[in-house]
């Protein structure tokens, strides 16, 4: 009896009180939010069984008792059975597309009577956790050998995969947050790099298509341009002495300079033959050099310069693997196609809503877009726009700063983590919480595809909020754990 009260005033002495208040903020933020956002003017009470709001406040409780049995749990015990727990969590995620019931074409949910559960959503802290493991494990270093890296990413990739095939495209996207936890443990600024640079290409490709330079579809020849730049860039940072730069340099000039006798003589076909041979053969130039000069890194702007070349050309193929709606959703995000009555209606209602709340808002539950039902899904993925539109630009940014804080926050506790496990799964959480603020921001305001992804402790759903209170309260747990450690 002595020792489980020593152990309780351990946890209330050490807890990081600061995230716990934030944490409980925000869910009564999010109480309110979604109360507001599904009132329909029958006066209910906000914690009646039959409205949203009555069944959020439900899963808090249950979320505090779960919260409380984390904390009790001896922090070693996460280190311990990290991997355990990621196998069970991967097992369900195989099992749930045969058991769940077909909710607008996802099988991810699975039924427990009147409850239902997205596993989806508990792969986060089992993943966070088997990464942690993985860091933790003696002399391991990313960077030590290619077969580190493989290990890590085979981690992050298989419960992925397994989303995916429950059709749940969103909630797979946002384990490719932890790539930001691998690049705080060493993993080079070039695949990030890499990243965002398909990304660019993937928009870019798609997006200018109807008109030509050159006989160049425009997108392509902006990519095409892109990739000359690059490897200037690159060549300029790997080759000391700038011989290789000078030469690249010479040579696309030359080859403008052509192109542009080429487009006044009226030969536009031979305008992407020419530039993207002049491309090729700068990479082989490069490669050549590399090997004379005996300058490893230069290879990497050749491996830059052909990849780049093979993606540009694959990104129909991408696009074409994408679902007819989710192909519409990309182009009315990127404002190709506008649709204001199909996948582009949400989207539209919310920004109308959001732009009609002004600085201060139209004030608690008189919000015209919310109560008419004109926003689908609004207390759930579109929770952000009914802040939006009855606090206002305010409203919104105090829910910004709620965030920012949090996130913050949990950088700093993943910084005085004495512990690799600590630090490492500190900062999966945060990156989960940026992507999750990002993104579902970015939907609400058209400036990322709709691909369902809730508003962290705001959207109502019980799984959402259990899987992030998890995430919490064994961080809490370890951190509340950092001074034994130490001694």
């Amino acid at each position: 009896m002595i020792q489980q009260r020593n152990n309780g005033a351990s946890i209330l002495r050490n807890i990081d009180w600061i995230t716990v208040l934030l944490y409980l903020l925000m869910v009564a933020a999010g109480v309110v939010s979604i109360y507001a956002a599904s009132y329909d003017f029958d006066q209910a009470n906000m914690f009646s069984a039959d409205e949203f709001s009555g069944k959020q406040v439900r899963w808090i409780g249950l979320s505090f008792l779960l919260g409380l049995v984390l904390l009790l749990i001896d922090s070693r015990m996460y280190e311990t059975y990290a991997f355990p727990i990621y196998v069970v969590v991967l097992i369900l995620l195989l099992i749930t597309p045969f058991v769940a019931h077909d909710i607008k074409g996802s099988k991810s949910w699975i039924s427990f009577g009147s409850m239902s559960l997205q596993p989806a959503e508990f792969a986060k802290f089992a993943t966070a956790l088997a990464l942690a493991k993985l860091f933790s494990g003696y002399h391991f270093v990313l960077n030590a050998k290619f077969s580190n890296y493989v290990r890590a990413i085979m981690i992050i990739v298989l419960p992925i995969v397994l989303i995916l095939a429950q059709n749940e495209t969103g909630s797979a996207l946002t384990f490719m947050a932890l790539f930001f936890v691998l690049y705080r443990e060493g993993m080079s600024g070039l695949v990030l790099f890499a990243a965002l640079f398909s990304v660019v290409i993937f928009v870019v490709a798609v997006k200018f298509t109807d008109t030509c330079i050159l006989g160049i579809p425009s997108g392509e020849f902006a990519i095409m341009v892109m990739i000359v730049l690059i490897l200037i860039a690159m060549s300029f940072i790997y080759d000391k002495h700038l011989t290789v730069t000078r030469n690249l340099i010479l040579g696309f000039a030359a080859v403008a300079a052509g192109m542009v006798v080429l487009g006044i003589c009226g030969l536009d076909s031979a305008g992407m033959p020419t530039l993207l041979g002049s491309i090729i053969v700068a990479c082989l130039y490069i490669a050549v050099e590399a090997i004379r000069l005996r300058r490893r890194k230069l290879f990497i702007a050749t491996a830059t310069g052909l990849l780049s070349v093979g993606f540009m050309f694959s990104v129909n193929v991408a696009f074409n693997y994408l679902q007819p709606h989710q192909q519409q959703r990309v182009l009315v995000a990127m404002g190709i196609v506008e649709d204001l009555r199909g996948a582009g209606y949400n989207v539209n209602q919310s920004k109308i809503a959001i732009g009609s709340g002004g600085f201060w808002g139209k004030g608690f539950l008189n919000g015209t877009q919310t109560k008419l039902k004109y926003v689908p899904e609004q207390h759930t993925d579109f929770i952000f726009c009914t802040i939006g539109e009855e606090e206002g630009f305010a409203g919104a940014m105090a829910v910004t700063l709620m965030f920012l804080i949090l996130i913050l926050r949990i950088i700093s506790l993943a910084e005085r983590q004495p512990t690799t496990f600590g630090r490492v799964y500190a900062y999966c959480v945060a990156s989960y919480l940026i992507f999750h603020f990002c993104i579902n921001i970015g939907m609400v305001i058209g400036l990322c595809p709709v691909i369902g992804i809730p508003l962290p402790f705001f959207s109502y759903g019980g799984s959402s909020l259990w899987g992030f209170t998890i995430l919490l309260f064994i961080l809490l747990k370890i951190d509340a754990g950092r001074k034994s450690v130490r001694r």
